[in-house]
């Protein structure tokens, strides 16, 4: 009998896919081919009938629950004409795929291909549709009930927990550990300050960098929801003041321009969906948590292990304290 040597993680072949992926949606001519690695594997699928994007899951990062529940919102934006890439059903009306991979089950999904570029300097009308777009989707997944499982965006999961997982990674750099640790705190004080009962829950996306969507012209498509969680939507607006803030902090983008920016996004956003005065003060205190929270994520992944080094966690660390001298309200003495 021959012996198979065990594997903790497996890349699917592209011509086996091509072959699968053209029996179980009936398309002529498949081509696959693997785009990156990260939370799972991100193929483009070629046909004669048009694109698509498979994603393959990996079974240490995403249940089928996960999974399952991802598929459940995307389906209802869909339903709702919010523009998403969103799950596509094959033959015998199944959504989720299966593979016997050599590390065991894996699952992945066809998504429709969404249309256009990734465009990092947007113009008025991108970033008032954006806004729009962002409400829209708040609209649906405020109202969403949550079926299967993801997780929650709170201060334990995006501070105080990946602060404690980030220990080890602080060993040769203490003084910026401690300052975190101090930082941390200050969040949950300055937070503690705002009526947090009254911010909108609901199912967030949390990665709104323009990497994850694109425009065809003046038209958005939101994709890759891999990190779909549970919390406050100011989280979504709060992913996208990043980015913005990143442009002023490598000088792509004056802070006068940033202020312009994000005023006609938000004044996009309200067009659809309210948004309080409160919500948006917190805006810079739980930014230290999306940077905490992607940062504990790579040490759990060995795609992004580069990231846990220490020039990078320095460069994070160096946002973050931008974030917290150029935009946190300072206490009057």
């Amino acid at each position: 009998m021959k012996f198979t040597f065990p594997a903790i993680y497996s890349t699917l072949c592209p011509i086996a896919l091509s072959a699968h992926i053209a029996e179980k949606y009936g398309l002529k001519n498949v081509q696959c081919k693997l785009l990156v690695r990260g939370v799972g594997d991100t193929y483009r699928v070629e046909s004669e009938e048009e694109n698509f994007i498979l994603r393959i899951y990996r079974s240490s990062h995403r249940s089928l629950d996960h999974i399952k529940e991802e598929v459940r919102l995307l389906l209802a934006l869909k339903d709702a004409h919010v523009s998403v890439s969103y799950p596509i059903t094959d033959l015998s009306g199944e959504i989720i795929l299966k593979f016997e991979a050599i590390e065991g089950e894996r699952h992945g999904v066809l998504f429709s291909f969404a249309k256009g570029r990734v465009v990092a300097l947007m113009n008025h009308s991108q970033l008032r549709v954006l806004g729009n777009e962002m409400a829209r989707f708040h609209n649906i997944s405020s109202h969403f009930k949550v079926e299967y499982e993801r997780w929650n965006f709170d201060l334990q999961t995006t501070v105080f927990k990946p602060l404690e997982r980030l220990r080890s990674v602080f060993t040769k750099n203490p003084e910026d550990y401690e300052w975190l640790q101090n930082i941390a705190v200050e969040i949950e004080q300055k937070l503690a300050k705002f009526e947090t009962s009254a911010f909108s829950k609901g199912y967030c996306h949390f990665d709104f960098l323009p990497k994850n969507f694109h425009f065809d012209n003046d038209m958005v498509t939101f994709f890759d929801f891999d990190f779909m969680g549970y919390g406050w939507l100011v989280n979504d607006i709060m992913t996208f003041w990043i980015h913005l803030t990143l442009d002023v902090y490598a000088g792509r983008m004056t802070y006068e321009e940033f202020q312009k920016a994000y005023q006609v996004f938000l004044d996009g956003y309200r067009e659809y969906r309210s948004v309080s005065s409160q919500e948006l003060a917190s805006i810079p205190y739980l930014s230290i948590g999306f940077w905490l929270f992607y940062m504990n994520f790579h040490t759990t992944h060995d795609q992004f292990q580069v990231f846990t080094q220490l020039p990078h966690v320095k460069s994070y660390v160096g946002i973050m304290r931008n974030i917290v001298e150029r935009y946190w309200e300072k206490e009057m003495v």
